[in-house]
């Protein structure tokens, strides 16, 4: 059985590129956190490829930081680079990629939570303002 199961954050922006029969391919690297002893926090950086429409949405919606689940297979392979050397890979390859950060997560416009409630519940919506903006 070959199953793996990440759930970590992206350390950069996916990028995305396309094969000659324009089939989509994003690759990204997540940073899992790993469970130790000690008090100080390590992670695995694990390089994950996602095919097809969820490659594309995945280098649509993901970017650097964004927390993200992967469910896939592990596939090893190998290559010789410019010097003849041969590298070898170790690839999570997704089969579904899960984006995890909710809407919320991005920043607050209080004004803009104001005019949302407003329209929802009319003018006697009753918030009080701090001097940072946020609603209480």
């Amino acid at each position: 059985m070959n199953s793996v199961i990440l759930i970590g954050r992206l350390t950069a922006d996916p990028e995305v590129a396309y094969t000659q029969s324009q089939k989509a391919i994003c690759r990204f690297t997540l940073a899992v956190d790993r469970q130790t002893k000690s008090e100080e926090a390590q992670a695995d950086f694990i390089r994950i490829v996602v095919w097809d429409r969820q490659g594309e949405n995945a280098g649509r919606y993901l970017h650097k930081g964004s927390k993200c689940a992967v469910l896939g297979r592990i596939q090893t392979g190998s290559y010789k680079d410019r010097e003849g050397k041969t590298v070898y890979t170790t690839d999570v390859v997704a089969s579904r990629v899960e984006f995890l950060d909710s809407k919320s997560d991005k920043p607050v416009n209080a004004d803009e939570v104001k005019t949302q409630a407003e329209s929802l519940f009319g003018d006697d919506v009753g918030f009080t303002y701090t001097d940072d903006g946020i609603p209480f």
